[in-house]
């Protein structure tokens, strides 16, 4: 059968899709991956053949970025899901990925849910489409409804037809009630590609629990980031903790001297560090809070912008973790943590650490995830024959 998998660029949208890519491959399968340039490297790595896309045109996609970070929440919305992926994402990837559908002649396309080329192009020449979830399905519902006018140009009804494609997520059902019509759950296999890889030892003389401190990729981007590291490294200044910050690739912030237990990387595997971790403070991203959770591992969230305040609700309300009281308006403006928010991130940090309820509620959750089918199994339920460019499962 030949597989074709279509992504957008971000670290959080094509990490999904490898495990897919990787099973179909051992099932022998021909798989494609269409990306922008800036993901080539990392769509090379899978080890399936890649074609490169057009990127969206820089001006246009920073004049958006510099408007995001400064808007509403609402309006932010807006431009990430019709400006960005409904908009210039898609009129990026389209010519590519529809001449793909044209002469390669994919049995099914494989997209996660903020690649709407992919669907797009599948639903003009007849050939099935599933989507990868990124994010828990109620936003992923609302983001394409918000895209929906970027998108109905390119085939009255598409949009309903995106929605009514077979939908795989990473999510469990309890945190996750899915208004797609045919969801299939799964679980993500490992993110470490070694099972045996451990942490260097960058805290020697110590076997304090390990906190590990990221924000993601796109945190760096903020006017605020700098101060957001800053705040996050004084809340955990005066705890009995080994920490882990990873601050994103080709980002650098100003975090000035380190105390000993505090170590700095750009990017680490983070499968190696949730095998240590005791708990993880993040800005709530899916690919984050799903980790942590299939790990069994308490979380104190800084949610900023984009899917992070809805997947930290879910959080709290599961009992795994705790949320950071934080002011209402833009991702820079949430990104400043004063005086009374590092307090607050301290004893909440010091909470998840020390009081068993967080790690129960959290295990609780990735027994959940253990008992759902891995990658393989779900792919071989989803593409069934493929004859079909949506619908019922077979």
């Amino acid at each position: 059968m030949r597989v074709l998998v279509t992504s957008t660029a971000g670290d959080g949208h094509l990490s999904p899709l490898i495990p897919f890519v990787a099973a179909l491959r051992r099932r022998g399968d021909e798989v494609l991956v269409v990306v922008p340039p800036s993901a080539a490297e990392r769509a090379h790595r899978t080890g399936a053949r890649v074609c490169l896309a057009e990127a969206p045109p820089a001006d246009a996609l920073a004049d958006a970025w510099a408007r995001f970070v400064v808007a509403s929440a609402a309006e932010a919305a807006v431009i990430v899901n019709r400006e960005i992926f409904g908009q210039l994402g898609t009129a990026a990837m389209l010519p590519t990925v529809d001449e793909v559908c044209r002469t390669w002649q994919p049995a099914a396309v494989l997209h996660e849910a903020a690649e709407f080329a992919g669907p797009i192009a599948a639903d003009k020449h007849g050939i099935a489409h599933l989507q990868v979830a990124i994010s828990l399905a109620e936003v992923e519902a609302a983001s394409l409804e918000l895209a929906a006018p970027a998108l109905e140009p390119y085939g009255s009804g598409v949009t309903s037809r995106i929605h009514a494609s077979r939908y795989l997520s990473r999510f469990p059902a309890k945190l996750d009630p899915s208004p797609y019509p045919h969801t299939f759950r799964y679980r993500m296999d490992s993110s470490c590609p070694d099972p045996t890889a451990v942490l260097p030892n960058w805290w020697p003389g110590t076997i304090a629990p390990l906190v590990y401190i990221t924000f993601g990729t796109v945190t760096g981007s903020l006017g605020a980031s700098d101060q957001l590291y800053q705040a996050a490294l004084a809340a955990v200044g005066t705890l009995d903790v080994r920490v882990l910050m990873t601050t994103g690739r080709g980002h650098t912030p100003d975090l000035g001297p380190l105390p000993p237990q505090v170590h700095v990387e750009e990017w680490v595997s983070q499968g190696e560090v949730l095998r240590e971790a005791s708990a993880v403070v993040c800005h709530g991203g899916s690919g984050t809070v799903l980790g942590a959770l299939a790990g069994g591992i308490p979380m104190v969230i800084v949610a900023m912008f984009a899917d992070q305040p809805a997947n930290a609700r879910r959080v709290v309300d599961a009992g795994a973790g705790l949320l950071l009281t934080q002011p209402a308006g833009s991702a820079n403006d949430r990104a400043h943590l004063d005086k009374d928010a590092v307090r607050e991130l301290r004893t909440a940090l010091h909470a998840v650490l020390t009081q068993d309820k967080f790690r129960d509620a959290a295990r609780q959750i990735a027994h959940q995830v253990d008992a759902t089918p891995d990658v393989a199994a779900v792919l071989s339920t989803a593409l069934g024959d493929s004859s079909a460019a949506s619908g019922p499962p077979p």
